[in-house]
């Protein structure tokens, strides 16, 4: 039994679902479950849409025009005969936000966020079923929110384990039998039918939670790149690919910010050793990554940037120290505002941290830790992580720049930096 996650780059347009197509054709013989992201940038089309609704923005509906036409031109490509049903059902689907839009927001951001940007999956996985059933293929269309239950989190649903179980294995092993289940990524659902979303990029985690409750053989991401890769290509010329990971050293590389693996997605997969393979869909003969259980390290170094980082550095008010108590509050005021920590270094009086920016949360974390601490911060800076680094790959990555703050240990070496200040 198999788990296929294909993200947006690989349904972007009609030649991306016709190439999906043929990749599941390959496997049709195979007990498969597919999982589909919103098509290309749809997922930011829609954010945009939710802030020009959320802000009451005059190009509101000039957004959702953009969203709908973009989806209907890939419909016409795939279904010549425009009485085809999928025509009508995704109009509807696209109705869902209309109702939302028609009057001013009542609900909170996070809220809405779900309801509005969920839509981007329940429309790409609606056509991709439809297109596999033109070719003959025996896919079943399944709405994720009837499987996969969370709390009401919204954009960060936790995931309750037992009841979500318990719904897959009640109806997805006997479809599984006669046809080719096509289901929604990042997505999940409230005991009170709402919809919630399980976190950015949160597709993999999707295909992770099905593959932990069928006990699935593997799950394989395919993605628009050979596999895993020591570094980003946008940042490097030169890039290696990396045949196969251990369990640990991909939950490090998500945990650090690599962009390929979701971070939630390991762990379910370690707890049942359930082969994850990340193949290029472009280059269906390359076996791509394996990751799975080994107690082999990684043979070559890899490097994660992150770029538009805040340090900011809290120091107490009188003389007391940075105790655990102190600790204590400020972690609570991260979690507040939904601010995740990327590095932290503490000394008696200090503690500093690097953050991505966002312009709505960093400066209410400021504003409410200037209540009780004194709060210095720098933009602009660049978080680089080195797992398995050594001196010669530190110096590739400081040509022009000076270190800002340092972090080692053995395996890791993580540095803050900026461009060189020249006279």
């Amino acid at each position: 039994m198999q788990i296929f996650k294909f993200g947006g780059a690989s349904v972007k347009n009609a030649e991306s679902i016709k190439n999906l197509t043929r990749i599941i054709e390959i496997y049709k013989d195979d007990a498969l479950l597919v999982i589909v992201s919103a098509m290309d940038k749809t997922t930011n089309k829609l954010e945009n849409l939710l802030n020009a609704y959320f802000n009451q923005h005059d190009n509101l509906h000039e957004i959702f025009d953009e969203i709908k036409s973009f989806h209907y031109e890939i419909l016409e490509d795939l279904f010549p005969d425009k009485s085809n049903p999928i025509f009508n059902d995704i109009a509807n689907t696209f109705v869902e936000i209309d109702w939302i839009i028609e009057e001013e927001p009542q609900d909170e951001y996070d809220y809405l966020y779900d309801q509005i940007v969920s839509i981007g999956e329940m429309v790409s996985t609606k056509i991709v079923n439809a297109y596999l059933q033109q070719q003959n293929l025996p896919s079943k269309w399944l709405d994720v929110r009837n499987y996969i239950h969370t709390d009401n989190t919204y954009r960060e649903g936790n995931v309750d384990w037992l009841k979500t179980e318990k719904s897959i294995q009640k109806d997805v092993p006997t479809l599984l039998k006669d046809y080719i289940p096509i289901t929604q990524g990042f997505l999940g659902g409230t005991s009170e039918n709402f919809t919630t979303t399980l976190g950015r990029e949160g597709s993999d985690y999707s295909a992770a939670i099905f593959a932990a409750c069928l006990n699935a053989q593997s799950v394989t991401i395919w993605k628009d790149v050979p596999g895993v890769l020591n570094a980003d290509p946008k940042w490097f010329n030169s890039t290696e690919l990396i045949p196969e990971l251990s369990y640990v050293d991909a939950i490090e590389l998500s945990y650090y910010g690599a962009s390929v693996i979701h971070p939630k997605t390991i762990k379910p997969l370690e707890n049942k050793e359930i082969i994850l393979n990340v193949r290029s869909f472009i280059d269906i003969n390359n076996n791509g990554t394996v990751i799975r259980k080994t107690k082999d390290h990684l043979s070559i170094p890899s490097f994660i940037f992150k770029i538009d980082q805040v340090l900011i550095n809290i120091l107490p008010k009188d003389f007391s120290f940075i105790v655990e108590d102190n600790l204590s509050q400020i972690f609570s005021l991260f979690f507040k505002y939904k601010v995740k920590i990327n590095m932290m270094h503490n000394s008696a009086i200090n503690f500093s941290v690097s953050v991505d920016n966002n312009s709505e949360k960093i400066p209410k974390l400021i504003e409410e830790l200037r209540k009780d601490f004194k709060v210095s911060y720098k933009e602009n800076l660049e978080l680089v992580t080195i797992r398995y680094y050594n001196q010669d790959t530190i110096d590739r990555v400081l040509v022009n720049k000076e270190i800002i703050l340092e972090v080692k240990n053995s395996y890791t070496c993580q540095m803050l930096i900026r461009n060189q200040i020249t006279n």
